[in-house]
């Protein structure tokens, strides 16, 4: 019986809308803005507040914003609308093609997810777009303790889905991520629109 194959999933940028090179910055700098304080300044308290590493740590969240807030001098609805933005930021839409897509595999593959992610994204990603009624395994790097494109990432997300790499196609919108699967043997495409990626994952099946 031939082996079950896998199409393993990014999210940010890929089953999500958002331009990962730019949000980041971009809320960073709408935070400064509101806080009314100099980017050096701002930047300099971020640096000092001892934030706890959320993108391979789990169970930190809280800490991370109460320290942030501290060293913003935020009072508590400042804190709680930044919080919100952070996550409207990180998630951006959903790509719904992409996901119906997804969902519309099962007969024919597995689909799992791994994402280099940030402590409470499951949470929030699992509220916004109901994630695990499709993937599974969804692999988050604050929740496996390493990001991509270590090797470690992938050979853990192989070990949940319990696949060979020969059976994963992998889906990613940074080249180094892709260039990572590559490098423990698990085949990809550089996402860049639908069409494109959905075309090379039905080439893969029919492989």
């Amino acid at each position: 019986m031939p082996a079950r194959k896998w199409i393993l999933f990014d999210i940010g940028g890929v089953l999500e809308i958002v331009d990962d090179d730019a949000w980041q910055d971009q809320w960073w700098s709408r935070w400064c803005e509101r806080t009314g304080l100099e980017r050096p300044e701002f930047d300099a308290r971020v640096e000092g507040a001892d934030l706890p590493p959320i993108d391979i740590t789990a169970g930190h969240e809280a800490v991370f914003w109460q320290r942030l807030a501290v060293a913003l001098d935020l009072e508590p609805d400042d804190s709680d609308a930044m919080r919100a933005d952070f996550w409207d930021a990180y998630c951006g839409t959903a790509n719904t093609e992409l996901i119906e897509y997804a969902r519309s595999l099962a007969p024919r593959a597995g689909v799992a997810i791994l994402s280099n992610s940030a402590d409470g994204a499951r949470e929030e990603e699992e509220r916004r777009f109901g994630f695990s009624s499709i993937f599974d395994p969804i692999c988050y790097s604050h929740e496996q303790g390493v990001n991509k494109p270590d090797p470690r990432a992938y050979r853990e997300a192989l070990r949940r889905m319990g696949a060979d790499p020969a059976d994963v196609f992998f889906v990613d919108d940074r080249r180094m991520s892709i260039d990572g699967a590559a490098a423990v043997g698990i085949r990809g495409i550089l996402h860049r629109e639908n069409a494109a990626t959905i075309a090379a994952v039905d080439a893969f099946l029919l492989g």
